[in-house]
């Protein structure tokens, strides 16, 4: 384990998670004279090319902007690769020290600094202090499960990427949310055979307008079929049994999407005493300082909005770093 020396060095701060909030942060704090570190587990911007390869956002560029660094695009609004090559240049116009595929696997308080023990594959463990720590590690960490009996098997997935792969093929989309919309649509575009599984009676109210009366025409003429009040008991290779009011039905299923939702992960701030509320989620912080009830530790983008991520996006999480950095300047 190599362990950096803490030396006589600017206030260092450590954000974790390089999406577009950790990276505004990162910019906010570095033009505040800040020293900053920006570690992910996987590459900038990991949730965005997540995202089904065909995405196109429904907020404009502007909105989708960091560092007050312009975001052009050839058309009204942006697509996950143009999204993804903005991130990349935002890294490099701001020279923002990131540190890719280099999860913190544990953070200390040890008064008055941090440690953050990460790991490369190479190199194993490191630990380096910090003075200050920001969370922004987003919403997509960890899947809601639905626990039966197959689901870690490789043709299911908690990720939609594109349909090509299911044309000509039996597809089990399971929710009834945005997710589950968009991937039910291409796939059927796709050629795939396609049917949703969702445990109320009808799709989601939240699920976008512009896409609904598509969805509804698909399952109207049941070019998309649908199990509603259904709950996923198990998954096999070719299919999977869902309990409807009917009884138990099993469907042909060569692949499954599994469409549940993600769960914020708040492991590192419970280490560090971070006061979680087990009703919403949400961590316990000021929302002008976004300090959280342990001093010297912040959160930034979408962990603040708990466990309803409709709350807070990239447009209103973005300035989360600019209410960071003025609070650490001021106690400077």
């Amino acid at each position: 384990m190599v362990v950096v020396g803490r030396g006589k060095t600017p206030f260092s701060i450590a954000i974790i998670g390089a999406g577009p909030c950790g990276l505004a942060a990162g910019i906010a704090l570095q033009r505040a004279g800040f020293r900053t570190t920006i570690y992910d587990r996987s590459c900038v911007c990991s949730s965005i090319a997540s995202y089904p390869l065909y995405t196109q956002f429904f907020s404009t560029a502007e909105k989708l902007s960091i560092g007050n660094l312009p975001f052009t695009t050839g058309g009204d609004k942006p697509t996950r690769r143009d999204a993804l090559g903005y991130y990349r240049g935002i890294v490099q116009h701001f020279n923002l020290h990131v540190r890719q595929y280099e999860p913190v696997v544990d953070i200390r308080a040890e008064v008055p600094q941090f440690v953050v023990t990460s790991e490369r594959r190479a190199e194993g463990k490191t630990q380096t202090p910090y003075d200050a720590i920001v969370i922004a590690t987003g919403y997509f960490g960890t899947p809601n499960l639905l626990d039966v009996p197959g689901e870690a098997l490789p043709h299911v997935s908690h990720l939609y990427r594109e349909g090509h792969e299911a044309f000509r093929r039996d597809a089990v989309v399971v929710g009834g949310g945005n997710s589950a919309v968009d991937a039910a649509l291409d796939l059927y575009r796709c050629g795939a055979r396609v049917t949703i599984v969702h445990f109320a009676d009808k799709l989601d109210a939240n699920v976008k307008p512009w896409i609904l009366p598509d969805m509804l025409n698909r399952l109207k003429d049941r070019s998309i079929a649908a199990r509603w009040n259904a709950h996923v008991t198990r998954i096999d290779l070719e299919t999977l049994d869902v309990e409807t009011p009917s009884g138990v039905e099993r469907l042909p299923a060569q692949h499954v999407y599994l469409m549940t939702g993600f769960t914020p992960s708040v492991t590192l701030l419970r280490r560090l005493g971070v006061s979680i509320d087990d009703a919403t989620g949400i961590p316990m912080h000021n929302g002008a300082t976004m300090e959280t009830n342990v001093p010297g530790v912040f959160i930034a983008g979408v962990l603040a909005s708990g466990y309803d991520a409709n709350k807070i996006f990239i447009e209103n999480g973005r300035n989360h770093g600019d209410h960071i950095a003025q609070w650490l300047s001021q106690r400077q």
